[in-house]
């Protein structure tokens, strides 16, 4: 079999994972330890982010013709793809988050909705929280008013509450006062 036929099917497997895909990450992954590699994976693995390392003319091959074409320039080097079908951000987020533990990490470039970023990109976008954390920030901010309101109906509601007693209280002082005034004049 000539080599070429051997290759496809990886470039194959390669433009099939990243058919689909929100986000693609290049990293250089050169001087990470056995240990800090591992880690690296299972943080990905647990976001649901794909991440192997493929030659890099397997990959550019892969990239022709789609949105990622323009990660061409960042095949240099070991390469090593991050690809995440659906947060856009956790690739960016997570390989970002490691390499200030891990220097010999280093980002390459990325495509992340259609949009190519470089370094400096990818390093902005990685602050970008989850979505699952913005829904619910977006439902905090919801749920702070109504609730504020339900605390000033209960505060109001127990003011009137305790106000009511009192003004009892005081209603019959003044009308015992009154009779007490009356009753003399009566006599």
């Amino acid at each position: 079999m000539a080599k070429v036929e051997l290759k496809q099917p990886i470039v194959d497997a390669i433009a099939e994972e990243i058919k689909d895909a929100q986000s693609v990450v290049l990293v250089d992954y050169r001087g990470l330890t056995v240990a800090q590699d591992t880690e690296l994976r299972k943080q990905l693995r647990e976001a649901g982010v794909v991440y192997k390392v493929y030659k890099n003319t397997m990959m550019k091959r892969a990239f022709e013709g789609t949105e990622f074409a323009g990660l061409e320039n960042c095949l240099e080097g070991p390469s090593a793809i991050a690809i995440s079908k659906d947060d856009a951000t956790a690739p960016a987020r997570i390989l970002c988050k490691f390499a200030k533990d891990a220097p010999a990490l280093e980002l390459k470039g990325g495509v992340v909705e259609g949009n190519v970023y470089d370094i400096a990109g990818l390093t902005e976008l990685s602050k970008i929280p989850s979505r699952e954390e913005l829904l619910s920030r977006l439902l905090g901010s919801m749920q702070s008013p109504i609730t504020n309101f339900a605390r000033v109906i209960k505060q109001i509601a127990e003011k009137d509450g305790e106000a009511a007693p009192a003004e009892a209280a005081a209603g019959e002082t003044a009308e015992a006062s009154a009779e007490a005034a009356e009753a003399p004049a009566a006599e």
